[in-house]
């Protein structure tokens, strides 16, 4: 194996689920796919063109540059800047074709110019706050704000939306409110003649608990990676597509009374085997799962020992006597029939399962696998064939306990 650490990308799953989400919406919703953050740490530029292949509508982004990434990579799907740009980012945005999202009159108008300078139309978003309270123009001042935009020459209203801010609750009374209200503001921009060529509203969350939020876009992220909203009330089939591993690079048996690791928080009870992992918080790796958290070895649980340090963390093989160098281990994932399941990581963590895969960093190697094998390796120092195909030979060497055990 060419590599230490590593996340596996699995790109069957990934297409399953996205399957999965348009089977939820039916025959008259189309998937929109959030790519921001690095498609939630799986790779944008991979992650886009496995939706593209399975026919998503549009692509949703955060920042300009997440944009341009995915053109330079050859991206044709419409792509949605969701979060506000500044005025100055606005041109390049659209020599790019990145479709802005317009909070307020005076960014309007700076496109309006934009476009007609350019001599073409802008295609243009809105997002209406019905209750989020982040961005976005107020749901009692839509309707005429929108009614000025549509009136800017070349402007192109490419969509409409909200958002929720709970609709994982186990009260939904307020979200169920905003699509009241969303759905109210929609009827009289028609009757105004205001008709945005798409309107969506439900994110992850509101796709299995608010069928009335299903509109034109069924608006996911998590879902599509693989995870459910805290609150799930629709049943959906789902797989984890992101799998964290890393080897063990020193095994080593300390006396009883010895200490690990900064801060010295622990001390063996007895003759310890303390294994090293090529893994802590400069991959992205959770300080807080010092002395708390769990790995998989063999098939097996063992217990973090001592602090996650930079670059290493180590664990007790106690209960894995037979551990030796190189040993794959999972940080979260899957291995010998036992699992490790991110949400439990991100408990451990104090945190969210978005920021534990939004997290992990560059300095790991990314592995995309097709039909159980790996297809392209992608790393800090760019792609690499040699590497890409010596991990082919490594995951065919390793047999039944690998990944194509899952697809076989």
């Amino acid at each position: 194996m060419p590599v230490s650490t590593w996340v596996e990308v699995d790109l069957d799953r990934f297409s399953a689920n996205l399957r999965a989400v348009r089977a939820l919406g039916g025959p008259d919703r189309e998937a929109f796919l959030v790519v921001k953050a690095d498609a939630y740490g799986h790779g944008a530029v991979e992650i886009s063109e496995a939706a593209r292949q399975e026919g998503v509508a549009a692509l949703g982004v955060a920042t300009l540059h997440e944009g341009i990434q995915l053109r330079r990579a050859g991206s044709t799907l419409p792509i949605v800047v969701l979060s506000p740009l500044l005025v100055g980012e606005m041109e390049e945005a659209v020599a790019h074709e990145l479709d802005p999202t317009v909070p307020d009159l005076e960014v309007a108008a700076t496109v309006s110019a934009i476009a007609t300078a350019a001599g073409r139309a802008v295609r243009c978003h809105v997002e209406v706050d019905t209750g989020m309270g982040r961005t976005g123009v107020l749901a009692n001042e839509a309707e005429e704000f929108l009614a000025k935009l549509v009136a800017l020459p070349g402007m192109r209203l490419g969509s409409v939306y909200t958002h929720f801010p709970d609709a994982d609750a186990e009260d939904l009374s307020f979200a169920r409110g905003q699509v009241e209200r969303f759905t109210a503001l929609l009827a009289r921009l028609e009757t105004r003649g205001v008709r945005p060529a798409r309107v969506h509203a439900a994110n992850s969350a509101g796709a299995v608990n608010l069928p009335t939020s299903h509109l034109d876009w069924l608006r996911v992220g998590l879902l599509a990676y693989g995870y459910r909203p805290l609150r799930s009330d629709t049943p959906i089939d789902l797989e984890p597509v992101m799998s964290f591993k890393s080897h063990l690079v020193q095994v080593r048996t300390l006396p009883a009374g010895s200490t690990v690791s900064y801060g010295r928080t622990w001390t063996a009870p007895r003759a310890a085997r303390v294994g090293v992992v090529a893994v802590g918080y400069g991959h992205g790796y959770s300080w807080l799962l010092s002395n708390r958290g769990q790995m998989l070895v063999r098939g097996r649980r063992v217990p973090i020992v001592g602090r996650v340090t930079m670059d290493l963390t180590m664990v007790d093989l106690e209960t894995v006597p037979d551990a030796q160098v190189g040993d794959e281990v999972v940080m979260f994932g899957e291995q010998g029939g036992e699992s490790l399941p991110l949400a439990e990581v991100a408990r451990g963590s104090e945190t969210l399962p978005y920021e534990i895969m939004c997290t992990i960093g560059k300095r790991v190697t990314k592995i995309y696998i097709r039909d159980g094998r790996p297809v392209k390796l992608t790393s800090l120092v760019g792609e690499n064939e040699e590497w890409t195909r010596r991990v082919v030979e490594h995951y065919r060497a390793r047999g039944d306990s690998g990944v194509a055990a899952r697809h076989e």
